[in-house]
């Protein structure tokens, strides 16, 4: 069996690593770096900057911990280095796992060419493949609309500023989305000031109220502006200076406008109707539960697919379509649940979430029991001088099954994953509250809260 991949993201290299040890011959097509574009330009180096800011606010607080104060200087350009090194180190780990899977690696282009045919462009000239089973997994790109002239310099995507040229004195944000958010985070910890047009009442709107609350109170005592029900719809750069319009008339001016309102899917060169595969209106690839196309041999995953745009998610589908491809025919397996998928924004406090969300419990007129427990009640979170933010856990009031669950706080990214687990194995809260976890820590904040 021939299997050929379309992209070498998180949902390629997975599904290539875990078909090869079933024993099957892949080949991954790659055009442009080996762990996928979104994670390696966008993910990675975001969150390296934001690990480089978090210090800084750190030593830059340090004295309330019995330090002598500190003001940490940016240098820029080891900031650059540090990051190229990071996802240098972990491009050549990814490659090296596929060459060990014997995983045939083809630089290039990938395209449909029939439904059974994959043609790659490559440096060295055309490549022609037979495939018994495809996955495209091409990922996405920033989202830039008409009105928005990108430069790479004042005007700026979101894969133009891991780091800028320059670090923004002004930076505007459009988009108040998960990615808004960790740049607005970011670029405030690093010293610039910040201005974030939000087109609704609230940042990250789809969200609970509860937990936007709290990064809004973090953002506005940085002093970031908020422009509430603002939607950009022009931005003119005259000299140094960007000014972003917006639709009721008010102008946000800066240094640098940065566009973070969403991605749209790599799709449009793989010649997907020459395989008879549907596209939709938006240019993503619809699956069926198994991941698989309208046509039963050829696969979507990460981005492409439509689902929930997280690696996490891409490197499960990942895993689950080599699964199928080998002997999902014959072998029952459990399907992917995107509804139990955990997912994290890496702001200053962090904030996670997992499962069903109080508000859309009360909009579906589901009973379930809420339970909270703010961080200023954990001893570490004292200790660590960062007692901001709760642990929200949602369980059914009859069975005790948690269903969900909100963390606002230190660590959040990490700590979900007790919710997580809970979710997906179907724990009760006595569980929880019945494990003796070490203290002082903040996980202890979970047992509580499962009360």
């Amino acid at each position: 069996m021939h299997f050929v991949i379309i992209g070498g993201g998180p949902a390629g290299t997975q599904a290539a690593t875990y078909a090869a040890r079933l024993g099957v011959d892949v080949t991954l097509v790659e055009r442009d770096v080996i762990g996928g574009a979104a994670d390696m330009w966008d993910c990675i180096p975001s969150k390296a900057m934001i690990a480089t800011g978090g210090a800084m606010a750190f030593l830059d607080r340090s004295h309330e911990m019995g330090l002598s104060p500190v003001r940490p200087l940016l240098d820029l350009e080891r900031l650059r280095q540090r990051i190229a090194a990071i996802t240098t180190r972990l491009g050549h780990a990814t490659e090296s796992i596929l060459t060990s899977q014997d995983v045939r690696l083809l630089r290039g282009e990938g395209r449909m060419a029939g439904p059974h045919s994959v043609v790659a462009e490559t440096a060295e000239g055309r490549v022609e493949l037979e495939a018994d089973a495809v996955l495209l997994s091409t990922g996405s790109r920033p989202r830039i609309p008409e009105w928005a002239p990108i430069d790479g310099d004042r005007v700026l995507t979101t894969r133009d500023a891991y780091p800028p040229k320059d670090l923004p004195h002004h930076l505007v944000v459009i988009g108040s989305g998960v990615t808004g958010v960790e740049f607005v985070h970011m670029f405030s910890s690093l010293g610039s000031q910040v201005t974030l047009i939000v087109s609704r009442q609230q940042v990250l709107p789809t969200k609970d109220p509860e937990v936007a609350a709290v990064l809004e109170a973090d953002f506005l005592r940085r002093g970031v502006k908020l422009m509430k029900g603002a939607r950009a719809v022009e931005i003119e750069r005259s000299g140094d200076e960007v000014a972003v319009r917006c639709d009721d008339g008010r102008v946000a001016t800066g240094s640098h406008a940065l566009l973070a309102i969403g991605s749209i899917p790599n799709s449009g060169s793989l010649e997907l109707g020459t395989a008879g595969v549907e596209v939709d209106e938006h240019g993503y690839v619809p699956i069926n539960h198994h991941c698989q196309t309208n046509v039963p041999h050829i696969y979507a995953a990460g981005d492409l697919s439509g689902k929930l745009p997280l690696s996490s998610v891409a490197s499960m589908q990942g895993r689950k379509i080599a699964e199928h491809v080998v002997i999902g025919h014959t072998v029952s397996h459990r399907h992917l649940n995107y509804d139990k998928a955990a997912s994290a924004i890496f702001t200053e406090p962090e904030i996670a979430d997992v499962g069903l969300a109080e508000a859309d419990a009360f909009a579906e007129g589901r009973k379930i029991r809420v339970t909270k427990v703010p961080f200023a009640a954990a001893a570490k979170a004292l200790i660590d001088d960062d007692a901001r933010g709760f642990v929200k856990i949602i369980s059914d009031p009859a069975t005790g099954v948690v269903l969900g669950g909100s963390i606002v706080g230190q660590h959040a990214a990490e700590l979900i994953s007790v919710i997580a687990l809970a979710v997906t194995t179907g724990l009760r809260v006595q569980d929880i509250v019945e494990s003796m976890l070490v203290h002082p820590t903040l996980s202890e904040a979970l047992a509580e809260a499962a009360e």
